[in-house]
């Protein structure tokens, strides 16, 4: 485990210096935020191809001690420079959103290209897929570049294994406690997004598989309401309890995914049309404000705080403290 750490540590340093390489001062690849992003594209200080080679370099750097990356997309590249050539064409007017940011997508999600969609499991390597997933085409309509798939575990523990584990992919591990589970079968997004391999990620989950490796990797995932964003073309569990959402290092991050991949898709009908009048009208980013909490009450039950030693609890204090 020592060595293990070893290797995450020399990785990070190299990544690093890599960032103030690549970045030249002007823009700050590590942690980047989709806001961030949109603005070194309007300012002249980011492309989205220059964006795409550093997180290779981060799959190349980290994957092999990870594997939270099960496959990156050949075309990752071609992509990235025609988002560029349309920014540049519209003078910068498409530089919003998710256009030109980097996405990678749980292996379960189809995407009709040349990266496979296996939920992790050899039996469907090489198999192709009739059309992109509903998710999966918003984002491309979005104009974001389909960077990857991430590693799940394997049939999204239909198969127990693991969390995390799949045949194709191996085992990933948690980024800051290697020991520590990576927790739930959207490991894979959640250690992508946490190490800064993607700008963004997209899991799925039927009980617990976002909000799970959300958690245990500190990233931010949003579970939607079933139907709020389509399952077509998604390997399933159950249609009562299926469904996709974003995990990202920050709630801005996850609304600006969450706000690409809602609506209607005739293929997910039933689901769709019943949660898609829900949707608030402009969007959810509308209630990203930096004051939102102002005023308000948090409840916090005290039996979620006992039994704890006085080094947790003081942790947890200090977290409560910083909300106040």
């Amino acid at each position: 485990m020592v060595d293990l750490r070893l290797q995450v540590v020399a990785a990070v340093m190299g990544a690093a210096l890599a960032t103030a390489a690549a970045g030249s001062g002007q823009f700050e690849f590590q942690e980047a935020t989709v806001d961030a992003i949109q603005l070194g594209f309007r300012s002249g200080s980011l492309t989205s191809t220059a964006l795409v080679r550093f997180y290779l370099d981060q799959i190349a750097r980290l994957n092999p001690l990870l594997r939270a990356v099960i496959e990156v997309n050949p075309d990752a590249l071609a992509q990235a420079a025609r988002a560029d050539a349309e920014r540049a064409a519209s003078g910068g007017r498409c530089a919003a959103g998710l256009h030109g940011v980097p996405v990678l997508l749980k292996d379960n999600i189809a995407t009709l290209d040349r990266l496979n969609t296996t939920a992790g499991s050899l039996a469907l390597l090489g198999s192709v897929v009739r059309r992109d997933a509903g998710v999966a085409a918003r984002l491309r309509r979005a104009g974001a570049v389909i960077l990857g798939k991430a590693n799940p575990s394997e049939w999204s523990n239909f198969r127990p294994v693991a969390s995390g584990w799949s045949a194709r992919g191996g085992q990933t591990l948690n980024p800051y406690v290697l020991s520590a589970t990576p927790c739930g079968s959207s490991a894979g997004p959640g250690v992508a997004a946490a190490a800064n391999m993607a700008a963004v990620t997209l899991g799925s989950e039927t009980d617990g598989s976002i909000l799970c490796p959300s958690s245990s990797n500190s990233v931010v995932g949003i579970k939607p309401t079933v139907g709020l964003t389509s399952r077509s073309g998604v390997i399933p569990i159950t249609p009562r309890q299926d469904t996709i959402g974003p995990m990202c290092r920050t709630v801005s991050d996850a609304v600006h995914v969450l706000d690409a991949i809602v609506g209607y898709d005739e293929l997910d009908a039933e689901a769709t049309g019943a949660a898609s009048k829900y949707i608030p009208r402009g969007g959810y980013t509308q209630f990203l404000r930096i004051d939102g909490l102002r005023g308000k009450r948090i409840g916090v039950p005290a039996v979620f705080f006992q039994g704890y030693d006085d080094l947790h609890t003081a942790a947890y204090q200090k977290h409560l403290n910083t909300m106040r």
